[in-house]
Order: C-alpha cells, then structure tokens, then sequence
C-alpha cells in the first residue's frame, strides 16, 4: 500500500532527517540528521518503523499537510508544540490516522524548538551519498520542504481508532546541561573553568543547526584560542576568541581550531537542542561513567513510555547490530543444574 502527503504550508528549518549521512566525515562531510536524536528515534519507533528511518523534523515554523490518497498512520512527538486535525486539538505528542483530505497543523507553541512526525511507512525518495538527510547550509540532500511538496510513502499503513497520547520521556525541567571536560580544557585556568559552569549562559538568536551559540560572562584562554585544528563531534563546546562559547550541534563542520572545554553528553544534547533563542542555561561537569550512566537512564525511560517495537520484517541490519539482543548466557558445555 502507498500514500502521498502533501505539504500545504512550511515554516523555514523544515527538512527531511534520517538517521544521518555516515561514512563520509573523511571527506569533509558530517552526518547531518536530526537534531533531537532520542525524539527522532522514539518518533519511528512510535509509527513502527526503523529506528534511522527518515522522519520530519519541524521547526517553530510549523507545517501543515494532508494525505491526498490513502488513510495513513502518523506518530508525532512534539512536547511544547500544539498540534492540531482540521482545527481540533490533539495531544502534542501522539500516534493518529489522517484521512484523504484531513490536515495536520504542527505550530509552535510555549517551549521546544524542534517536533518530529514520522509516517508509518518508508519515505520513498532518492538519497544523495546513501541519506535523506538534509544538512542545511550546504542544501546536500535536498531542499527545505515547501509548499506544494509531495512526500510519497511506500508500504504505508493505516491506524485504528482515535488519537493515542505518547508519554513524555524527557525531564523538562531546567537542570544544567551535563557535559565532560576537554579535550583542551587545559586551554583555560581553574578561574575561567569555574567561570564557565557558573554562567548563566543564553542561547543567542543566531543559533542554527550548525551550532548553538551562547552569550554570558566572557572566558578568558590560559593557551591563546588557536589549537592545531581536529575532529568535532556532536556536543563539542568551543571557545573562540571572543570568549564566548559555542555547541557543535546536527550540522557542524568535521573539522575547528578552538580549543573545546568539554563536551555535552549524549543524555542532554536532546534536552540542549530543544532549548530556543533567548532560553537560558547552565552547565555541570561530569566524568564519563556518570554520562553513560545517564544514557542508560534516559533510554529505559524511552524503552517504558513506548513499548512497542518495529516489525521484525523491517529493521534493517543496522537496526538490528545497534540493538542488544543477547539476553542471557549457556554453557556448551551443558546444561545448568
């Protein structure tokens, strides 16, 4: 079975996102992918697809968009946004059919900078260096979606019965931003470190999918702000001449030359990404068992707010090495007593 979605309105930032372009940072080229990996993730799960499955990440712009053939089945997990069918209220985070016809408002609402929609199906559209991802400053894998866009999707399904609340898996409360010192976390005196945690910190306006930048007290480098330039990950916290930091987030460069003061654990980068322009922060240091630790505790929630699993027939052999499916030990030897 197929269907066709149909785009009727797009705010800027609304793209297409699986999950990620890998295989090509040697060539200057990061993975892109969403912004929010454990929404994106929970997304597909919710819609019974892939965990990397190709998803709409949707800015504060909103989208709005119907289904022009084919009842289809839609998870949508958008904290802080309202989302509405044909004017109706739903719960912003949720699983529901849309009719031929029917439209679909996602809008910004009191907090969360990004929302994900996933069909249940697979986004049947070509990939550019084996993604759909698009990353955004240099338009590789597509343009932004507009008005007037069809989204084709193959093996779609269609869902029973009424709209199904999602559980929030994330705390939203206003805790630092964990993150893991260095590697050039030498380049600044213990003043200056100090000076770092205590912030307070704002996410300026000209933050992007590129990088999160921040305004506060200015930090002052013990080393000069010139490092021989090396690898950027997701989370790296860069410190610039001018002293003020900034996060590498989903579009970063492969490559800087400021030194890093640490590095945001996995855990928090969601809860960091969905902060908006003006939002303000603070930052913790942890050691790295505390940040798996943390990885591990925000994943089972996850696992507990949605128990379902995607059909056996559609995890791909990446979904299938990325999961643990070892669930106990015997001895060849023979059987325990």
């Amino acid at each position: 079975m197929s269907a066709t979605l149909r785009v009727l309105q797009a705010g800027p930032g609304v793209t297409l996102q699986d999950g990620g372009r890998w295989g090509y940072l040697r060539y200057g080229v990061t993975q892109a992918g969403p912004m929010d990996v454990l929404a994106h993730e929970f997304v597909n799960r919710m819609a019974g697809n892939p965990a990397g499955a190709a998803a709409i990440e949707i800015s504060v712009g909103g989208l709005d968009l119907t289904v022009d053939e084919g009842a289809l089945e839609l998870a949508i997990v958008a904290p802080g946004f309202r989302v509405t069918r044909d004017g109706a209220a739903l719960p912003p985070s949720c699983v529901v059919t849309l009719a031929p016809g029917e439209k679909l408002s996602v809008r910004a609402g009191e907090s969360g900078a990004w929302a994900y929609l996933a069909p249940a199906g697979a986004v049947d559209a070509p990939t550019e260096l084996g993604s759909l991802s698009m990353h955004v400053r240099t338009g590789l894998g597509g343009a932004g979606l507009k008005r007037g866009d069809l989204i084709n999707i193959a093996g779609a399904r269609a869902g029973h019965g009424e709209a199904r609340a999602l559980e929030n898996f994330r705390d939203t409360g206003d805790a630092p931003i964990r993150f893991v010192p260095g590697p050039q976390d030498d380049y600044f005196d213990a003043a200056n470190f100090e000076r770092f945690i205590e912030g307070p910190w704002r996410v300026a306006a000209r933050s992007d999918r590129m990088a999160y930048a921040l305004e506060g007290p200015r930090l002052q480098h013990a080393k000069g702000f010139n490092i021989v330039s090396d690898g950027i990950v997701f989370g790296a916290i860069q410190v610039p001449g001018d002293g003020w930091p900034f996060v590498q987030m989903a579009d970063r460069a492969p490559t800087g030359g400021y030194p890093k003061i640490g590095t945001v654990i996995a855990a928090d980068l969601g809860r960091l990404g969905q902060m908006r322009p003006g939002s303000t922060l603070r930052f913790a240091a942890v050691g790295t068992q505390a940040a798996v630790a943390a990885w591990r505790e925000v994943r089972a929630r996850m696992e507990a707010a949605g128990p379902e699993r995607a059909p056996a027939a559609m995890l791909s052999s990446e979904s299938l090495l990325s999961q643990n499916l070892v669930g106990g030990v015997i001895s060849a030897r023979g059987s325990p007593d």
